[in-house]
């Protein structure tokens, strides 16, 4: 019962408010020339695709550097008393404003040094890739570290016994088994960078915007006068943040039930 009041105070009833909103107009009535605005404005078509850009490469990054980190953090070979694993999940436990300030201050530093220009300045999109990957790497690798732990040890030793390669092992053996990790890293991180505009704005001095700061300037200015284009952007992104969670509960249906040893 508490969970359930919790819910419906904090999370269906904000929703409902804000799809009450997407389809009315400043006397209350229904109307859908928001949506008329939203999708007949091609530069919130550009903002919605780099956004989807950045959240995407930011998503691929974060698999490409969490996946080994997450195999040898589970791994009791190189991580015997687990304090690899805190010193990455660290970060967590700190404001990410404070990180992405941090952050800027030492690539531009490094950049201005080696390059001679900021690189939030002159390549804003860059950095704000790195900014994505840096505060939303932790988020990936916990899941992966997770799913790691459940792999089966001798599944993985019998594939090298019958004569496959570690390239074979990896791709017939390691990564079936770690799919369920896979896909919850790619939802921890591909959904909150499409509205972590903070980072977006931090990272590109204000020059680049993603759809969190589309929302956000619609919140500021339009949604006070009537215009209600806000609450329609935002539940936009949640409709996509919402098929993004269905492909995963089928993808997650199709995997085989998980099956002993921890390796």
């Amino acid at each position: 019962m508490p969970y359930g009041v919790f819910m419906v105070l904090f999370a269906v009833f904000p929703l409902f408010i804000v799809a009450y909103f997407a389809f009315t107009d400043v006397n209350g009535a229904f109307s859908v020339s928001q949506w008329g605005t939203v999708f007949g404005n091609s530069s919130n078509w550009k903002v919605i695709g780099t956004t989807f850009i950045i959240s995407g490469l930011t998503t691929l990054f974060c698999l490409l550097i969490g996946y080994p980190i997450g195999y040898l953090l589970a791994n009791s070979k190189y991580n015997k008393n687990k304090i690899l694993v805190y010193m990455f999940l660290l970060p967590m436990w700190i404001n990410f404003v404070i990180r992405t300030i941090g952050l800027k201050s030492l690539l531009n530093g490094l950049s201005s040094a080696i390059f001679g220009f900021d690189l939030t300045a002159q390549h804003p999109y860059i950095a704000i890739v790195i900014g994505m990957v840096y505060d939303y790497l932790p988020f990936a690798i916990l899941p992966l570290y997770n799913q790691m732990l459940k792999l089966d040890k001798n599944q993985v030793e019998a594939a090298a016994d019958l004569g496959a390669n570690p390239a074979q092992v990896f791709i017939k053996s390691i990564i079936p088994q770690t799919i369920p990790g896979i896909i919850s890293a790619i939802t921890m991180t591909f959904m909150p960078t499409m509205s972590a505009y903070v980072i977006a704005t931090a990272m590109s001095e204000g020059n680049k915007s993603i759809i969190g700061n589309l929302i956000n300037n619609y919140f500021s200015v339009g949604d006070m006068t009537g215009n209600h284009v806000g609450s329609t952007l935002s539940l936009v992104m949640l409709i996509i943040v919402g098929i993004s969670i269905l492909f995963e509960k089928l993808v997650m249906r199709k995997q085989p039930e998980e099956k002993g040893g921890a390796y």
